[in-house]
């Protein structure tokens, strides 16, 4: 299991991303959680299976039709078995 946390800048805040990405994490079977900073990025968290995180990874890079995302950080953290699904935080 691998866990890291994403930093996505860009037009991503009231583009509908967050709920575009955690139908695409609980598709995936990923746990975690996704939330708007007030920064104006997107920050979220994934748990899971390498090829799953991959998958998500190039969804971020996407985002849904209306979203421009500009750049998309990634850090690798030490997984922790504390989620239990996936989660729009506010």
């Amino acid at each position: 299991m691998k866990q890291v946390k994403v930093l996505i800048s860009g037009k991503v805040q009231g583009v509908s991303f967050r709920a575009f990405i955690k139908h695409k994490a609980i598709s995936l079977n990923l746990k975690g959680y996704v939330k708007n900073l007030s920064s104006g990025e997107i920050e979220a968290v994934f748990q899971g299976e390498e090829k799953a995180i991959q998958e998500i990874l190039n969804d971020c890079k996407k985002g849904p039709l209306a979203s421009k995302v500009i750049d998309i950080k990634i850090k690798e953290e030490l997984y922790k078995n504390e989620f239990n699904g996936f989660e729009i935080r506010y």
